[in-house]
């Protein structure tokens, strides 16, 4: 539908403005309902765009591909575009905002045409807590839009909350033409905005995972007295009752998530004691008027690494991922489940790779190792 389902002027100009630039075909609204995610659902598998799995072992569960040098975050294509070089930081790729917004703006140009635009109204964080922040992420892609309505509060309940407030991230991400030289990821913390054009994949295109809970958030808690930090929160609860939580900051792809899910030792469950799980990835933390630092995981859903994690690994993101799941380049089996490098049980004797491809352990690459 083109109709605008709110009367912020704000947001109904953005988008205004940013089909014009895209030109899409049509404009569809998220509502974050189950009859709507469901057909979109149905949507991706009639476009290929993902592949339903077998549901009577995994329901709810989907396998989609991406091209094949579009698999990771492409920290050398993302920029902080901010007035000041120094502002972007010591570790940071900056680019001046307005060499950022003319090269982005030649690839979105009509990157859109013969697609339809969604729009993600997404809270980070409960929908109208003083702590969460709103994001409308405009996309061309239904797989980001299923990964957001899993990883965001996402649709009316977020549209009703901006007819309060004005205060929105604006995210504008374009697969164009998948094209990593006409790849880029932008962020301009100055004016509440995130552009990633060129890549389908992860944290490059969920524009409100790293992208605004981490960049774009820690500019504003500068501002703002408080803190947007890369770390899993769980708590610990003693047998009495009594729980202490933890956050820790640890890189990407070491384990932080498999630390979170713990599960405690057989002799201190039988105690009593139990692991909660609060956050695997971003903590949002503040110091209260108790002096004590209180913390808010502002996702709902998980976007983890898949090799390594088994039942020994980390036995409740095993149990997690057995619904409601979108897997990412795994290998599909012959019976509609998946399989990846350091999963459980024996390796499958075939099925089909990530690019599409016939696969089986005894196939070997230029240098005689297994694919």
């Amino acid at each position: 539908m083109d109709k605008f389902p709110t009367h912020n002027k704000k947001l109904r100009d953005w988008v205004t403005k940013m089909a014009h630039l895209c030109g899409p075909e049509k404009i569809v609204w998220i509502d974050g309902s189950e009859e709507q995610r469901k057909f979109l659902e149905k949507e991706a598998i009639c476009s290929g765009e993902i592949i339903q799995l077998n549901q009577e072992k995994l329901p709810g569960c989907f396998l989609h591909r991406t091209a094949i040098d579009d698999v990771a975050r492409t920290e050398h294509l993302t920029f902080i575009c901010t007035k000041r070089k120094h502002d972007a930081g010591p570790t940071n790729n900056w680019m001046a905002p307005r060499v950022a917004y003319r090269k982005a703006k030649a690839i979105f140009k009509d990157a859109m045409v013969g697609r339809t635009m969604y729009v993600i109204p997404f809270s980070m964080g409960p929908v109208g807590s003083i702590f969460s922040k709103i994001g409308v992420e405009l996309t061309d892609s239904r797989y980001v839009v299923l990964n957001m309505l899993i990883m965001t509060r996402a649709g009316e309940q977020v549209l009703r909350q901006l007819e309060k407030e004005d205060d929105f991230t604006k995210c504008l991400h374009s697969k164009a033409e998948l094209d990593i030289n006409k790849r880029l990821i932008l962020h301009f913390p100055e004016d509440n905005t995130i552009w990633s054009v060129g890549s389908g994949y992860g944290g490059n295109v969920l524009l409100g995972k790293k992208c605004l809970s981490l960049r774009i958030a820690s500019f504003i808690a500068r501002k703002e007295k408080w803190l947007a930090e890369h770390m899993l929160i769980m708590g610990i609860e003693e047998p009495n009752g009594h729980v202490e939580y933890i956050a820790a900051a640890l890189p990407s792809a070491c384990g932080k998530t498999n630390l979170a899910m713990l599960l405690p030792p057989e002799g201190l469950k039988k105690k009593g004691y139990r692991i909660w799980t609060v956050g695997d990835d971003i903590a949002w933390m503040r110091i209260d008027s108790d002096g004590a630092l209180w913390a808010i995981n502002p996702e709902t859903g998980f976007f983890g690494v898949a090799p390594g994690t088994n039942y020994q690994t980390n036995p409740n993101m095993v149990e997690t991922v057995k619904k409601n799941t979108i897997y990412t380049n795994v290998l599909l089996r012959p019976d509609g489940t998946v399989w990846w490098e350091g999963a459980d049980g024996e390796v499958p004797s075939g099925g089909i790779d990530w690019q599409g491809r016939p696969w089986s352990p005894q196939i070997k690459d230029s240098h005689g190792k297994p694919v």
